[in-house]
């Protein structure tokens, strides 16, 4: 029963080191290159995508000058 346990536990930190069983970026470099940009890319828009969710984008009513607002 130990020897059991013993191994469940080494297979378990091995298989921990090992990293991901299917690599997210491709092999070749300039391929690499090109998915690293387009993660990074999608990575900084996602505080646009946050405003426009809450609606934080829309125009403040709050507006710093006056306007009329009626048909002239």
């Amino acid at each position: 029963m130990q020897r059991i346990i013993l191994c469940t536990l080494l297979a378990t930190m091995l298989a921990a080191q090992t990293g991901c069983l299917i690599p997210m970026y491709s092999g070749d470099p300039a391929r690499r290159t090109r998915q690293l940009i387009f993660t990074s890319e999608n990575l900084r828009n996602i505080m646009d995508e946050w405003e426009r969710f809450w609606f934080l984008d829309q125009p403040s009513h709050n507006t710093p000058y006056r306007t009329h607002g009626g048909v002239i």
